[in-house]
């Protein structure tokens, strides 16, 4: 098991990157798929046609978001936490993704960077 820790920086204030995260039809306009999110703890979530998925776990509206992804059988929880900090120029989005089974590490990582987050980001500089 790998963990993975790495800030994005995305320009948009802090309340504008939880409702995109957060709220599904705002996770569709970024990502291009329907998604299934809310903001109760412990309801189950979907992303990218399924290829993420998972429960969520708790919320700290505009600054904190954490689930666990699920990842088959493995024994330990697979816990990502997305903090939203103020930066002067929009968010500093700091993520924590433990337990990440290691032959699923290079594919996660690849994923946060070139999919997720660059997904994100782009959306904001439109």
């Amino acid at each position: 098991m790998k963990n993975f820790k790495k800030y994005y920086l995305i320009s948009a204030t802090p309340d504008q990157v939880y409702l995109a995260l957060t709220v599904p039809s705002t996770l569709l306009l970024w990502t291009g798929e329907e998604a299934e999110m809310s903001t109760e703890v412990g309801s189950e979530f979907s992303l990218w046609e399924g290829s993420i998925v998972g429960k969520n776990l708790e919320f700290e509206p505009d600054k904190k978001i954490v689930q666990q992804w699920y990842f088959g059988d493995q024994p330990e929880d697979s816990i990502v936490t997305l903090k939203l900090h103020p930066h002067k120029a929009g968010t500093s989005v700091e993520l924590i993704h433990t337990n990440i089974p290691d032959d699923d590490y290079d594919n996660i990582v690849e994923g946060w960077n070139e999919s997720y987050f660059a997904s994100l980001t782009e959306f904001y500089e439109e």
